[in-house]
């Protein structure tokens, strides 16, 4: 099916919609031998709240964005190459049930299907674009996936000291490397994670002495600064 329309018009039509959709803000996705496999509108499981984001899966990356207009005009367009995506079915909350976890090195975060036939066949899909692409590029599957953020709303107090209430003047901040929800005063360190981020990010106090260590032994890469340098 891929293979048949690529390069076809009603396939170049189908992305420049999709282009369209995202106006001057999104990039340009219309590239030789791109294939849009189909779209969705998914629940992303956000810092905040769980919040409904439309998804376009291309045969070679997964594109996502905030619905602003009757669900045809989005923004805050976010492109993900597939070859960098592992997959995790996870269990149903109370709050969100066909869940799974679509990690990658940069950014890793949670989402849910309206109904089980639909998360299959959203995973289904997903993985074999994964794999083909895997096999034309001899790529190995990545092992290295950035930690999903922790809602808001899953803890009243900081998760490393377990002291501190977080309240109107006390704020809630996210540890990069673990995504734990963390009080300032657990979160007082930065480290240069370049995978994530070309400059220092926010850690908790574990993770940055979990990370020194690291430096030391087997990432020389890796450095470290105080708040503000």
């Amino acid at each position: 099916m891929v293979d048949h329309l690529v390069n076809t018009e009603i396939n170049s039509q189908r992305i420049a919609s999709v282009e369209n959709c995202f106006g001057a803000s999104g990039q340009p996705l219309a590239v030789s031998g791109r294939v849009l496999l189909g779209e969705g509108i998914l629940t992303k499981e956000c810092r905040k709240k769980p919040k409904p984001r439309v998804f376009f899966l291309f045969n070679d990356i997964l594109v996502y964005g905030s619905i602003v207009i009757n669900k045809r005009k989005y923004n805050s367009q976010h492109i993900i190459p597939l070859e960098d995506v592992t997959l995790e079915t996870l269990p149903d909350t109370l709050q969100m049930k066909n869940r799974w976890m679509i990690k990658t090195s940069k950014k890793s975060f949670v989402v849910s299907a309206a109904s089980l036939t639909e998360r299959k066949e959203w995973l289904s899909h997903l993985e074999e674009c994964i794999r083909h692409l895997l096999t034309k590029t001899g790529r190995q599957p990545s092992t290295e996936h950035a930690a999903p953020w922790i809602p808001d709303k899953a803890t009243d107090i900081c998760m490393r000291c377990t002291q501190t209430k977080f309240s109107t003047l006390t704020r809630r901040h996210h540890c990069r490397k673990c995504g734990f929800v963390v009080c300032g005063d657990c979160s007082r360190q930065r480290f240069l994670m370049p995978r994530l981020s070309p400059k220092p990010l926010r850690v908790c106090s574990l993770c940055y002495r979990q990370l020194m260590v690291s430096k030391s032994v087997t990432r020389p890469d890796f450095y470290s600064t105080a708040p503000g340098m």
